[in-house]
C-alpha cells in the first residue's frame, strides 16, 4: 500500500469513531471518562458549641427515594464525603442520631447540577449530642 493508501484509511477510522460517539450524545470525550465522571457532596458535622462532631452516622439518599442509598460516619475531624452519579438531582442528607421524641433528626437537602463539588454542614443540637 502506498502512504496515499494509509492516509485514507487513517481518515476514515477517525471519521468513524467521531460518528460513533456523536450517535451516543456524548461530546468529544471517550466512554471511560463519562464513566468515571461524578460529583462530590463533601460535608461537616458540628455540634452547638461550634466545634466538629466525629463519629456520626449519616444517611444520604436520593429525595425521590424513601431508604438511604449510602451510609457512612464522619471522620476525627467531622467531615464526610460520598460521590454521587452526574445529572440534576436532590439528595437528602440526614445525621443518623437518636432524637427526643417528636424531634426530627438533622437534614439537609442539596442540589446537585453535574460533575461539581458540594460543601455542606450539619448541625446539632444539645439534646441531640447528649442522645448520640
Amino acid at each position: 500500500m502506498g502512504s496515499g493508501t494509509w492516509v485514507f484509511v487513517l481518515l476514515s477510522v477517525l471519521a468513524g469513531l467521531s460518528q460513533t460517539s456523536s450517535a451516543l450524545g456524548l461530546p468529544q470525550q471517550s466512554r471511560a471518562q463519562a464513566k468515571n465522571d461524578y460529583a462530590l457532596i463533601y460535608g461537616t458535622v458540628f455540634g452547638p458549641d461550634d466545634r466538629r462532631v466525629p463519629g456520626v452516622a449519616i444517611k444520604i439518599r436520593p429525595a425521590s427515594d424513601k431508604r438511604a442509598k449510602w451510609e457512612l460516619v464522619s471522620d476525627n475531624s467531622g467531615e464526610f464525603a460520598q460521590r454521587v452519579p452526574v445529572g440534576a438531582r436532590d439528595y437528602v442528607i440526614q445525621a443518623d442520631i437518636t432524637v427526643p421524641k417528636g424531634q426530627q433528626k438533622p437534614e439537609m437537602t442539596v442540589h446537585i447540577d453535574d460533575n461539581e463539588r458540594r460543601d455542606v454542614s450539619l448541625h446539632l443540637t444539645q439534646q441531640q449530642i447528649s442522645k448520640r
